[in-house]
């Protein structure tokens, strides 16, 4: 399978660094073709300009060369056949970089498209077959449920629904990693590989 890993953190000397490796251990042990995306390594810029936006309601293909920073994303993510996330939740979701990803690649004519005289938009990620999340929680998954739990919900429900309609979903996460002692931390990131492998 083509997997594109998105990664999203500022050094790779972290825990979600080693989640990384060991996701790509995974996917490597199991034969998958990668491609990987460091956000913060590459420098990649989240919050969306005025053009930014004006492309947002248009169809991205009708202007292709009026955003060439995110055309190799555009590219990765039109190439891949599953997406894996790597990264620590933050205030109770994404990261600021990740969400910005999401806002500046997955746009109308690439992700979606709302046809004309339509109020409902039509998927057009359906080559997107598993979408992976490997993340970690400073709270318990009690306190995350009761929160509404809304970084999986933006990949369950917004994410999943622009792609294959038998697209299967994972949420691979370590809570309380604050506390969490090392033998839990290990098993954890022995989930990750185990999980990554047989994407």
């Amino acid at each position: 399978m083509k997997a594109l890993v998105v990664f999203c953190h500022p050094t790779h000397d972290s825990f979600t660094g080693a989640s990384l490796q060991r996701a790509l251990a995974g996917l490597a042990r199991g034969g998958h073709d990668v491609r990987l995306v460091d956000l913060y390594a590459e420098g990649f810029r989240p919050e969306l300009s005025r053009d930014d936006l004006a492309l947002h309601t248009s169809d991205w293909r009708a202007h292709p060369d009026l955003r060439p920073d995110v055309r190799s994303h555009i590219d990765d993510l039109t190439w891949a056949e599953a997406l894996v996330f790597v990264y620590p939740t933050w205030w109770s979701g994404q990261p600021a970089m990740l969400k910005g990803w999401i806002d500046r690649v997955l746009v109308s004519g690439v992700a979606w498209q709302l046809p004309e005289g339509s109020n409902r938009i039509r998927p057009m990620l359906q080559h997107v077959r598993r979408l992976v999340v490997v993340t970690s929680h400073g709270s318990t998954k009690w306190i995350n449920a009761l929160e509404g739990e809304g970084g999986k919900r933006v990949v369950g429900r917004a994410l999943r629904v622009l792609c294959s309609r038998r697209c299967r979903t994972r949420w691979v996460a370590l809570y309380t990693i604050d506390r969490a002692p090392l033998a839990k931390r290990l098993a954890f990131l022995d989930r990750v590989e185990r999980r990554l492998q047989r994407l």
